[in-house]
Protein backbone atom coordinates (compact mmCIF):
# COMPACT_ATOMS: atom_id res chain seq x y z
CA UNK A 1 0.00 0.00 0.00
CA UNK A 2 1.57 3.51 -1.23
CA UNK A 3 1.94 6.22 1.35
CA UNK A 4 -0.96 9.10 0.54
CA UNK A 5 -0.78 13.15 1.71
CA UNK A 6 -2.50 12.50 4.95
CA UNK A 7 -1.30 9.57 6.34
CA UNK A 8 0.28 9.20 9.63
CA UNK A 9 3.93 7.59 9.77
CA UNK A 10 7.04 7.34 11.53
CA UNK A 11 10.42 6.45 10.42
CA UNK A 12 12.30 3.16 10.02
CA UNK A 13 15.44 4.17 10.92
CA UNK A 14 14.90 6.82 13.71
CA UNK A 15 13.27 7.97 16.38
CA UNK A 16 9.87 10.04 15.19
CA UNK A 17 7.36 10.53 12.84
CA UNK A 18 4.34 12.70 11.85
CA UNK A 19 1.96 13.17 8.99
CA UNK A 20 2.62 13.25 5.31
CA UNK A 21 2.21 17.07 3.86
CA UNK A 22 3.00 16.96 0.03
CA UNK A 23 5.32 14.63 -1.81
CA UNK A 24 8.89 16.47 -2.92
CA UNK A 25 9.60 13.83 -5.49
CA UNK A 26 9.31 10.23 -6.14
CA UNK A 27 11.21 9.53 -3.60
CA UNK A 28 10.99 11.67 -0.75
CA UNK A 29 7.96 13.49 0.95
CA UNK A 30 7.46 16.31 3.65
CA UNK A 31 6.47 14.60 6.91
CA UNK A 32 5.50 17.22 9.79
CA UNK A 33 5.75 16.51 13.35
CA UNK A 34 3.57 17.13 16.31
CA UNK A 35 5.78 20.60 16.76
CA UNK A 36 4.39 21.40 12.69
CA UNK A 37 8.17 21.66 11.46
CA UNK A 38 8.47 19.36 8.04
CA UNK A 39 11.39 17.20 7.53
CA UNK A 40 11.86 16.46 3.87
CA UNK A 41 12.00 12.08 4.07
CA UNK A 42 12.74 9.28 2.39
CA UNK A 43 9.57 7.57 1.33
CA UNK A 44 11.01 3.78 1.77
CA UNK A 45 12.28 5.00 5.39
CA UNK A 46 8.38 5.70 6.41
CA UNK A 47 6.20 3.08 7.73
CA UNK A 48 2.59 3.58 7.47
CA UNK A 49 1.02 3.86 11.06
CA UNK A 50 -2.64 5.39 10.48
CA UNK A 51 -4.32 6.33 6.54
CA UNK A 52 -5.68 9.52 6.06
CA UNK A 53 -9.07 7.51 5.67
CA UNK A 54 -8.82 6.44 9.43
CA UNK A 55 -7.22 9.40 11.00
CA UNK A 56 -10.78 11.51 9.86
CA UNK A 57 -13.08 8.54 10.84
CA UNK A 58 -11.22 8.58 14.56
CA UNK A 59 -11.57 12.42 14.34
CA UNK A 60 -15.54 11.97 13.96
CA UNK A 61 -15.88 10.01 16.73
CA UNK A 62 -14.26 11.74 19.40
CA UNK A 63 -15.42 15.53 20.50
CA UNK A 64 -11.68 17.22 20.03
CA UNK A 65 -12.95 19.76 22.59
CA UNK A 66 -13.34 17.13 25.28
CA UNK A 67 -10.51 14.89 24.65
CA UNK A 68 -7.76 14.91 27.66
CA UNK A 69 -4.47 16.50 27.34
CA UNK A 70 -2.70 12.98 27.11
CA UNK A 71 -5.49 11.83 24.22
CA UNK A 72 -4.46 14.24 21.68
CA UNK A 73 -1.01 12.40 21.59
CA UNK A 74 -0.91 10.52 18.28
CA UNK A 75 -0.35 6.71 19.97
CA UNK A 76 2.11 4.51 17.64
CA UNK A 77 2.17 0.85 17.98
CA UNK A 78 4.93 -0.55 19.75
CA UNK A 79 7.53 -3.00 17.98
CA UNK A 80 8.01 -6.49 20.01
CA UNK A 81 11.45 -4.91 19.91
CA UNK A 82 10.91 -1.79 21.53
CA UNK A 83 9.58 -3.71 24.63
CA UNK A 84 12.95 -3.73 26.25
CA UNK A 85 14.50 -0.48 26.67
CA UNK A 86 17.24 0.57 24.48
CA UNK A 87 20.37 0.68 26.61
CA UNK A 88 23.59 1.92 24.37
CA UNK A 89 26.52 0.26 25.40
CA UNK A 90 29.29 3.39 26.01
CA UNK A 91 32.81 3.51 25.90
CA UNK A 92 35.19 5.95 27.42
CA UNK A 93 35.91 7.27 24.06
CA UNK A 94 32.65 7.93 23.34
CA UNK A 95 32.24 10.93 26.16
CA UNK A 96 33.53 13.20 23.29
CA UNK A 97 31.70 13.81 20.74
CA UNK A 98 32.91 12.52 17.45
CA UNK A 99 30.69 13.15 13.89
CA UNK A 100 31.42 12.30 10.38
CA UNK A 101 29.41 12.67 7.35
CA UNK A 102 29.96 9.48 5.06
CA UNK A 103 29.83 9.02 1.18
CA UNK A 104 29.54 5.09 0.43
CA UNK A 105 29.92 4.68 -3.93
CA UNK A 106 27.39 1.76 -4.86
CA UNK A 107 29.32 0.91 -7.78
CA UNK A 108 33.41 2.37 -7.01
CA UNK A 109 34.60 1.02 -10.19
CA UNK A 110 32.33 3.05 -11.92
CA UNK A 111 33.30 6.73 -10.05
CA UNK A 112 32.38 8.74 -13.30
CA UNK A 113 28.56 7.20 -13.22
CA UNK A 114 27.82 5.79 -9.83
CA UNK A 115 25.26 7.17 -7.97
CA UNK A 116 26.65 7.54 -3.51
CA UNK A 117 24.66 6.43 0.02
CA UNK A 118 25.39 9.39 2.21
CA UNK A 119 25.04 8.58 6.30
CA UNK A 120 25.68 10.38 9.39
CA UNK A 121 28.51 8.48 11.78
CA UNK A 122 27.70 8.78 15.96
CA UNK A 123 31.01 7.78 17.26
CA UNK A 124 29.88 9.25 20.67
CA UNK A 125 27.71 7.80 23.75
CA UNK A 126 25.59 10.86 23.31
CA UNK A 127 21.71 10.42 21.49
CA UNK A 128 22.37 13.31 18.45
CA UNK A 129 19.34 15.79 17.67
CA UNK A 130 20.38 16.54 13.87
CA UNK A 131 19.56 18.99 10.79
CA UNK A 132 21.48 18.50 7.89
CA UNK A 133 20.53 21.58 5.44
CA UNK A 134 22.24 22.85 2.01
CA UNK A 135 22.85 25.95 2.45
CA UNK A 136 24.19 29.20 0.76
CA UNK A 137 25.54 31.10 4.17
CA UNK A 138 22.05 33.03 4.55
CA UNK A 139 19.44 30.69 3.20
CA UNK A 140 19.15 27.10 3.88
CA UNK A 141 16.80 24.13 2.92
CA UNK A 142 16.61 20.43 5.19
CA UNK A 143 17.98 17.69 3.25
CA UNK A 144 17.24 15.20 6.50
CA UNK A 145 16.57 16.06 10.19
CA UNK A 146 15.78 13.46 12.89
CA UNK A 147 17.55 11.47 15.88
CA UNK A 148 19.90 9.30 15.90
CA UNK A 149 21.23 6.84 19.10
CA UNK A 150 24.74 6.29 20.30
CA UNK A 151 27.27 4.63 18.49
CA UNK A 152 25.12 3.95 15.02
CA UNK A 153 25.21 5.50 11.69
CA UNK A 154 22.36 6.30 10.14
CA UNK A 155 21.24 6.58 6.35
CA UNK A 156 20.37 10.43 5.07
CA UNK A 157 19.65 9.77 1.13
CA UNK A 158 21.28 8.28 -2.02
CA UNK A 159 23.11 11.14 -4.03
CA UNK A 160 23.24 10.92 -7.98
CA UNK A 161 26.08 12.17 -10.09
CA UNK A 162 24.00 15.47 -11.02
CA UNK A 163 23.06 16.44 -7.22
CA UNK A 164 26.49 16.31 -6.32
CA UNK A 165 27.14 20.16 -6.42
CA UNK A 166 23.69 20.25 -4.29
CA UNK A 167 25.56 19.17 -0.78
CA UNK A 168 28.95 21.60 -2.07
CA UNK A 169 27.74 23.85 1.13
CA UNK A 170 25.86 22.15 3.80
CA UNK A 171 25.10 23.15 7.15
CA UNK A 172 24.81 20.62 10.24
CA UNK A 173 23.21 21.78 13.67
CA UNK A 174 23.67 19.26 16.71
CA UNK A 175 22.26 18.76 19.77
CA UNK A 176 23.93 16.16 22.24
CA UNK A 177 21.95 14.70 25.19
CA UNK A 178 21.71 11.41 27.18
CA UNK A 179 18.38 9.86 28.25
CA UNK A 180 17.79 9.14 31.96
CA UNK A 181 21.40 9.39 33.28
CA UNK A 182 23.32 12.79 34.03
CA UNK A 183 25.84 13.77 31.64
CA UNK A 184 28.51 16.45 30.69
CA UNK A 185 26.39 19.37 28.49
CA UNK A 186 27.61 19.95 25.10
CA UNK A 187 27.60 22.83 23.55
CA UNK A 188 25.07 23.43 20.69
CA UNK A 189 26.80 23.04 17.45
CA UNK A 190 26.47 24.72 14.67
CA UNK A 191 28.87 23.25 11.67
CA UNK A 192 29.00 24.82 8.29
CA UNK A 193 31.25 22.71 5.74
CA UNK A 194 32.31 22.71 2.15
CA UNK A 195 32.68 19.79 -0.18
CA UNK A 196 35.15 19.78 -3.22
CA UNK A 197 32.33 17.60 -5.85
CA UNK A 198 35.68 16.66 -7.31
CA UNK A 199 36.80 14.10 -4.73
CA UNK A 200 33.91 11.95 -5.72
CA UNK A 201 36.03 11.28 -8.80
CA UNK A 202 38.77 10.47 -7.23
CA UNK A 203 39.61 6.75 -6.02
CA UNK A 204 41.98 8.17 -3.54
CA UNK A 205 39.32 9.72 -1.42
CA UNK A 206 37.53 6.81 -0.59
CA UNK A 207 39.76 4.96 2.29
CA UNK A 208 38.70 2.02 4.48
CA UNK A 209 37.44 3.01 7.81
CA UNK A 210 35.78 1.17 10.91
CA UNK A 211 32.41 2.18 10.05
CA UNK A 212 32.23 0.55 6.20
CA UNK A 213 32.76 -2.52 4.96
CA UNK A 214 33.32 -0.67 1.61
CA UNK A 215 35.62 2.01 1.22
CA UNK A 216 34.14 5.94 2.35
CA UNK A 217 34.46 9.14 1.79
CA UNK A 218 34.64 10.86 5.19
CA UNK A 219 34.21 14.13 6.47
CA UNK A 220 34.21 15.20 9.83
CA UNK A 221 31.83 17.47 11.63
CA UNK A 222 32.90 17.24 15.54
CA UNK A 223 36.27 15.95 16.44
CA UNK A 224 36.69 15.23 19.86
CA UNK A 225 34.07 17.54 20.94
CA UNK A 226 35.41 20.74 18.27
CA UNK A 227 33.24 21.64 15.31
CA UNK A 228 35.34 21.75 12.70
CA UNK A 229 33.45 23.96 10.53
CA UNK A 230 35.25 23.46 7.07
CA UNK A 231 36.21 20.42 5.37
CA UNK A 232 38.03 21.50 2.53
CA UNK A 233 41.19 22.36 2.88
CA UNK A 234 43.34 24.72 -0.15
CA UNK A 235 45.70 22.05 -2.52
CA UNK A 236 48.74 24.42 -1.56
CA UNK A 237 47.60 24.92 2.40
CA UNK A 238 47.02 21.13 2.60
CA UNK A 239 51.08 20.54 1.28
CA UNK A 240 52.35 23.14 3.40
CA UNK A 241 50.70 21.17 6.54
CA UNK A 242 51.57 18.35 5.83
CA UNK A 243 55.08 18.91 4.26
CA UNK A 244 55.72 20.70 7.94
CA UNK A 245 54.56 18.35 10.09
CA UNK A 246 56.31 15.38 8.05
CA UNK A 247 60.04 17.09 8.84
CA UNK A 248 59.11 18.24 12.28
CA UNK A 249 58.49 14.75 14.20
CA UNK A 250 61.31 12.26 14.50
CA UNK A 251 61.58 9.37 16.39
CA UNK A 252 60.96 10.29 20.39
CA UNK A 253 58.62 10.21 22.97
CA UNK A 254 56.74 13.13 24.12
CA UNK A 255 54.39 14.05 26.86
CA UNK A 256 51.04 15.02 25.75
CA UNK A 257 48.46 16.28 29.32
CA UNK A 258 46.40 13.60 30.08
CA UNK A 259 46.78 10.85 28.39
CA UNK A 260 49.90 8.15 28.42
CA UNK A 261 53.56 9.34 27.44
CA UNK A 262 52.75 9.27 23.18
CA UNK A 263 55.81 8.00 21.37
CA UNK A 264 56.18 9.06 17.93
CA UNK A 265 57.91 6.58 15.56
CA UNK A 266 58.80 8.70 11.80
CA UNK A 267 58.81 5.48 9.43
CA UNK A 268 59.47 7.89 6.50
CA UNK A 269 62.97 6.12 4.84
CA UNK A 270 64.63 9.14 4.60
CA UNK A 271 64.50 9.10 8.66
CA UNK A 272 65.56 5.90 9.16
CA UNK A 273 68.42 5.30 6.74
CA UNK A 274 71.48 7.37 5.75
CA UNK A 275 72.01 5.78 2.42
CA UNK A 276 69.56 4.10 -0.09
CA UNK A 277 71.46 3.01 -2.91
CA UNK A 278 70.76 -0.33 -3.96
CA UNK A 279 67.61 -0.60 -2.43
CA UNK A 280 64.51 -1.04 -4.18
CA UNK A 281 60.76 -0.22 -3.09
CA UNK A 282 60.28 -3.90 -1.83
CA UNK A 283 63.56 -3.63 0.48
CA UNK A 284 62.68 -0.47 1.85
CA UNK A 285 58.70 -1.33 2.76
CA UNK A 286 60.04 -4.79 4.33
CA UNK A 287 62.64 -2.12 6.70
CA UNK A 288 59.87 0.27 7.33
CA UNK A 289 57.62 -2.58 8.64
CA UNK A 290 60.74 -4.03 10.67
CA UNK A 291 60.65 -0.84 12.25
CA UNK A 292 57.36 -0.85 13.27
CA UNK A 293 57.39 -4.59 14.04
CA UNK A 294 60.18 -3.66 16.26
CA UNK A 295 58.62 -0.56 18.04
CA UNK A 296 55.39 -2.72 18.64
CA UNK A 297 57.31 -5.60 20.31
CA UNK A 298 59.73 -2.97 23.04
CA UNK A 299 55.51 -1.67 23.90
CA UNK A 300 53.65 -4.06 24.19
CA UNK A 301 53.55 -5.06 27.66
CA UNK A 302 52.59 -1.72 28.16
CA UNK A 303 49.38 -1.51 28.28
CA UNK A 304 47.30 1.94 27.37
CA UNK A 305 50.18 3.01 25.80
CA UNK A 306 49.68 5.33 22.47
CA UNK A 307 52.39 4.74 19.40
CA UNK A 308 51.81 7.32 16.50
CA UNK A 309 53.67 5.42 13.47
CA UNK A 310 54.04 8.57 10.68
CA UNK A 311 53.85 7.19 7.63
CA UNK A 312 53.08 9.90 5.13
CA UNK A 313 50.00 10.00 2.59
CA UNK A 314 51.66 9.01 -0.47
CA UNK A 315 49.64 5.93 -1.84
CA UNK A 316 48.74 5.11 1.03
CA UNK A 317 51.06 1.52 0.53
CA UNK A 318 53.04 1.57 4.23
CA UNK A 319 49.19 2.37 5.88
CA UNK A 320 47.89 -0.61 4.44
CA UNK A 321 50.74 -2.62 5.13
CA UNK A 322 50.64 -1.30 9.03
CA UNK A 323 46.76 -2.39 9.45
CA UNK A 324 48.08 -5.69 7.70
CA UNK A 325 50.45 -6.47 10.64
CA UNK A 326 48.15 -4.73 13.17
CA UNK A 327 45.08 -7.15 12.38
CA UNK A 328 47.14 -10.21 11.86
CA UNK A 329 49.84 -9.77 15.08
CA UNK A 330 48.53 -7.49 17.59
CA UNK A 331 44.46 -7.96 17.04
CA UNK A 332 44.19 -7.15 20.75
CA UNK A 333 45.62 -3.16 19.80
CA UNK A 334 43.40 -0.25 18.56
CA UNK A 335 44.18 1.85 15.96
CA UNK A 336 42.97 4.67 14.04
CA UNK A 337 43.87 7.87 12.30
CA UNK A 338 45.84 10.35 14.53
CA UNK A 339 45.15 14.21 14.67
CA UNK A 340 45.23 16.00 11.84
CA UNK A 341 45.68 18.83 13.80
CA UNK A 342 49.33 17.44 14.39
CA UNK A 343 50.06 15.32 12.13
CA UNK A 344 48.41 15.82 8.69
CA UNK A 345 46.63 13.06 7.19
CA UNK A 346 49.73 10.72 6.81
CA UNK A 347 49.40 9.20 10.42
CA UNK A 348 47.94 6.13 12.65
CA UNK A 349 48.03 6.25 16.48
CA UNK A 350 47.91 2.50 17.83
CA UNK A 351 47.19 2.11 21.85
CA UNK A 352 48.43 -1.05 23.11
CA UNK A 353 45.77 -3.40 24.53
Amino acid sequence: MGIKIGDRVRFLNSTGGGVVKKFINKEMVEVEDEDGFGMPTLIRECVVVETENTIHTQEKRKDPSKMKLEEKKPELPKDEDDEEEYKPQETAEGEKLNVHLAFVPMDIKQLSFTSYEAYLINDSNYYLAYNIASSNGKIAMSRSAGYIQPNTKIFIEELKKEQLNDIEQLNIQIIALKQSKSYSIKPTYNVDIKINAVKFYKLHSFVDNDFFDDAALLCEVIKDDVAYGKDEVKEEDLERIISSKETKFTAKVSKKQNVPDIIEIDLHIGQLLDNLNGLSNADMLEYQLSKFNETMQENMSRKGQKIVFIHGKGEGVLRNEIIKQLKSKYGSCTYQDASFREYGFGATMVTIK
